[in-house]
């Protein structure tokens, strides 16, 4: 997981001195499209569990049966809706929770939530462990960022849990929040990153340390294939955040106001990249609903059979994920040095070579109709200047030749 505690922090800077259940009844076929519930796009977070029953993640509506048949849904779990958290919880236990298997795909009726534990080690499946949140806020993140967005979620920290995600054909972006501290050089899930990128065509991001470290080596920030996110201060001088990997693919917002884990309504404000990195899946996935709404796209997932490994298989319109990690490149931007705040606690963005510290630079909301209209044909952004061009490739270099 990439939150460190406060001591850990201290010790990096002061080294550094500059770091519910019944089976669908009804058979259909799974091929055929109902372009009555519109355009989506399918995100997989990637974490410790999801509160399933905070009305961040409520939804009046049903999804369509050929949708949770694509996505393998072989459970629903209609969600209790009354009472507090804890009693919703035992409500539910029974008929849901007792006997959700490491087989099964749940989809939790009432909410936008769609889960799998395919490791099978964990004392209540999907659902968040009551001593952590972390999956919760993760997936809060990508919500805010697109509020339509399609949630299948995964528990694990493993090659399976990525792999659970990269092997369902709908699921557009798979966003990781977890990895070595340090971003010391070990194996992680980069095995299985590249299996969701490179084999089924989908966008991985993956968050950078919360250290100053680089994020090249990083196995979740670092392989060529992923898009690395670091953090900066949104919501102070728009400067770099200090504790945030540096040499990333981008960097994004770094506090955010996000659900708790343990209640139904409530909201606490936290910061790391682990919310930047699903924030910023967000984002994609807004793009993606934008643009396959306009080209008339009303599936998901860039499938290498079904879709021809395309994004967006619009009306004469296409776009692979490197079109779309290409047009968030040329979005992103650098803050002016002129706004740090010498007593924000933030690093000042320097003019000389900023790519080292946020790589391309900042997106967040702002960048989200520059990347539509630079795609769809209507507004192209411009080539970045030589020198970034020049850095950033060379960070692309280096991490190919790491971990290829």
């Amino acid at each position: 997981m990439k939150i460190l505690s406060t001591l850990i922090s201290i010790l990096i800077i002061s080294a550094s001195l500059v770091g519910c259940v019944g089976e669908s009844e009804e058979e259909e076929d799974i091929s055929v499209i109902d372009d009555s519930f519109g355009a989506f796009s399918v995100v997989a977070p990637i974490d410790t569990g999801i509160n399933v029953y905070h009305n961040h993640f409520s939804m009046n509506e049903s999804y369509p049966q050929w949708l949770l048949d694509q996505l393998g849904v072989n459970k629903v779990c209609e969600i209790s809706k009354n009472g507090t958290w804890e009693e919703r919880y035992e409500a539910d236990r029974e008929d849901c929770w007792d006997v959700i298997g490491s087989d099964d795909i749940v989809w939790f009726k009432g909410s936008r939530i769609i889960g799998t534990t395919p490791d099978d080690n964990t004392d209540i499946p999907i659902l968040d462990d009551p001593s952590d949140g972390h999956g919760t806020a993760v997936t809060g993140a990508v919500i805010d960022a697109n509020p339509d967005a399609v949630i299948f979620f995964v528990e694990g920290f493993s090659d399976a849990a990525v792999l659970a995600a990269a092997n369902q054909p709908l699921v557009d972006l798979i966003t990781t929040s977890f990895g070595p501290i340090l971003s010391v050089p070990v194996p992680g899930i980069e095995d299985a990153t590249k299996v969701a990128v490179v084999d089924e065509k989908k966008i991985h991001t993956g968050a950078a340390d919360n250290s100053p470290s680089p994020a090249i080596q990083d196995s979740t920030a670092g392989p060529p294939w992923s898009i690395g996110v670091s953090g900066y201060a949104e919501e102070d001088d728009d400067q770099k955040e200090t504790m945030s990997g540096s040499y990333p693919d981008i960097a994004a917002d770094w506090t955010q106001l996000l659900p708790n884990h343990d209640d139904i309504d409530g909201y606490h404000q936290t910061s790391g990249t682990s919310f930047a990195t699903p924030r910023t899946a967000g984002l994609l996935s807004k793009v993606l609903v934008s643009l396959r709404s306009e080209f008339g796209d009303f599936s998901s997932g860039a499938d290498p059979v079904d879709r021809m490994g395309l994004m967006v298989n619009g009306s004469n319109f296409t776009l692979t994920n490197d079109d779309i990690r290409d047009a968030l490149n040329l979005s992103a931007w650098y803050p002016s040095f002129s706004s740090w705040d010498p007593l924000s606690g933030t690093t000042p963005i320097s003019p000389v070579a900023p790519c080292t510290q946020v790589g391309w630079g900042v997106v967040n909301e702002s960048n989200v109709l520059p990347i539509i209209e630079h795609l769809n044909g209507s507004s192209a952004m411009s080539q970045r200047p030589f020198d970034v061009e020049l850095c950033m490739e060379s960070n692309q270099e280096i991490r190919e030749a790491y971990w290829n």
